[in-house]
């Protein structure tokens, strides 16, 4: 037993350093690389790191050298087996504004190893409230929206059901 208690121990002192030491910052450089190859770029006006977590403030998002939104702060928040990246205020440029909606006012997207091909989405925004699910093997997003407000632009891509409005697709 006692065996046993030092394993666990060691695995918890090792698992939190791990977390603490965590290169957070050159991660996120790493993945600015990954999207400068898809011709998209994010530029922050600052960055915290916390403990579990890293935040970027006031962040713009380039498409192939155009401005398309403005994220006033974005949170990377991970524990290894949990995962959890939380966006506040996303507003789209007003060129997008006749296409979709043009204000998120909170975002989460949530990962767990206990299900290791399937993430969570929930937002509130201009748009009402979502929730859906995103199937990494079969590579299908699912957005249930349970709170409909301004979507007339967007509703030729929706499908209606008994539940309401929602949305698929592939990638």
């Amino acid at each position: 037993m006692q065996m046993v208690k030092k394993i666990f121990i060691t695995l918890f002192i090792t698992w939190f350093a791990l977390l603490i030491f965590m290169p957070k910052q050159e991660i996120y450089y790493a993945l600015e690389k990954e999207l400068a190859k898809q011709e998209m770029e994010i530029n922050e006006k600052s960055i915290e790191e916390g403990v579990f977590s890293l935040t970027l403030n006031q962040a713009s998002v380039y498409i192939k050298g155009i401005k398309i939104a403005t994220i006033e702060e974005l949170t990377l928040f991970t524990l290894l087996f949990y995962t959890k990246v939380e966006l506040d205020t996303l507003l789209l440029d007003d060129a997008l504004k006749a296409m979709v909606p043009q204000q998120t006012d909170k975002a989460i997207l949530s990962y767990t190893i206990l299900s290791p091909f399937d993430a969570s989405v929930h937002a509130e925004g201009s748009f009402g409230v979502i929730d859906g699910s995103v199937d990494m093997k079969e590579r299908k997003l699912h957005i249930n929206f349970t709170e409909t407000k301004e979507i007339k632009m967007i509703k030729p891509q929706l499908k209606k059901d008994e539940k309401g409005w929602y949305y698929e697709t592939s990638f």
